[in-house]
């Protein structure tokens, strides 16, 4: 690991003017500094600030501060009970001790599982050596990303709280040298395109404050399939939040983990379904719709079918 040096922060205003980078639980940026995969030469240390509250808005919506844990936030009332698919979506990532120590803004900006990006051995990785090239495409990709890939990049996005979150049309809200501002989740995050380097729309010194849920309606769940039972990330996933009238979906949200480069809000599924019969062939159409566009390799091919398998069991939980 390399030297560096570490900042408590007082206050939010202090944090942002600080200059370095932002450490709460750790659970990600640690194992990132002690690989050589990031090397701040300075670190500001925020879990002390005053962001940790979980409040029910005037709406019925949720403020989710930057600092709560994963933990907590999974087993709070108000989460149980409105947004289900975000404590599914939490308890089945990480281990529990990690889940204690995990907060929402760091799992906002968890970076890739991608071996070549955690491994500064190899140097053809884009996302750490821009223009370098990306070693996974002709490597070993059985976990890459079929949907929003470029010739830059195929990493996937690890978080299934974002998943969740994305399906329930979170808002992410930042303050920074320049201000504040909010940014829906859906345009928080950036495809790889030419620059996977550039995960997402934060500026330099901005600091993500809180996220809000709005109201959602009661059909939701989600289902993440993986090689093993515990601590493991998503081959594919799926989360979903529905309302069926006069067995007639009237409105549905659909986001998919393990097979994007991003969480992967899938607008053509929900097309698809919008005020369709909750049927099993109609799953299906909404899940061949939401894959049409995915473009696997090798060995990652058999992410495509799952995917679509998953998603349609999840739209028949979410809909029952």
């Amino acid at each position: 690991m390399n030297s560096f040096t570490l900042e408590r922060a007082q206050s939010v205003e202090k944090a942002i003017g600080a200059g370095g980078k932002f450490i709460a639980g750790g659970t990600t940026l640690v194992d990132l500094l002690k690989l050589g995969v990031e090397t701040p030469p300075r670190l500001v240390d925020i879990t002390r600030l005053p962001l940790a509250q979980l409040e029910e808005l005037p709406n019925g919506g949720l403020r989710v501060g930057a600092m709560v844990r994963n933990s907590d936030l999974a087993h709070h009332p108000l989460v149980l009970e409105r947004y289900p698919v975000l404590s599914l979506a939490l308890l089945s990532g990480a281990s529990p001790q990690l889940r204690n120590m995990a907060t929402t803004g760091g799992n906002l900006l968890q970076r890739t599982r991608c071996p070549y990006f955690r491994d500064p051995t190899y140097a053809n990785c884009n996302k750490r050596n821009p223009g370098a090239g990306c070693a996974a495409l002709e490597g070993h990709h059985r976990a890459m990303a079929v949907l929003g890939t470029s010739d830059h990049c195929i990493a996937t996005h690890p978080s299934d709280m974002c998943v969740a979150m994305t399906a329930l049309e979170a808002t992410i809200f930042i303050e920074g040298p320049k201000g504040k501002r909010s940014v829906s989740i859906d345009d928080f995050y950036k495809l790889p395109g030419e620059t996977p380097h550039i995960e997402n729309v934060l500026e330099p010194g901005e600091l993500i404050t809180h996220v809000e849920l709005p109201p959602a309606a009661k059909g939701q769940t989600y289902l993440k399939l993986r090689d093993r039972a515990s601590y493991e990330f998503a081959l594919a996933s799926a989360a979903v939040v529905a309302q069926v009238e006069g067995g007639h979906v009237r409105s549905v949200r659909i986001a998919l983990g393990g097979v994007g480069t991003r969480p992967w809000r899938s607008h053509e599924a929900e097309k698809a379904l919008a005020g369709k019969a909750a049927t099993p062939a109609n799953f299906k159409l909404a899940a061949e719709a939401a894959l049409k566009d995915a473009k696997p390799r090798e060995e990652n091919g058999f992410k495509v079918e799952l995917a679509r398998r998953c998603l349609a069991r999840a739209l028949k939980t979410a809909t029952a």
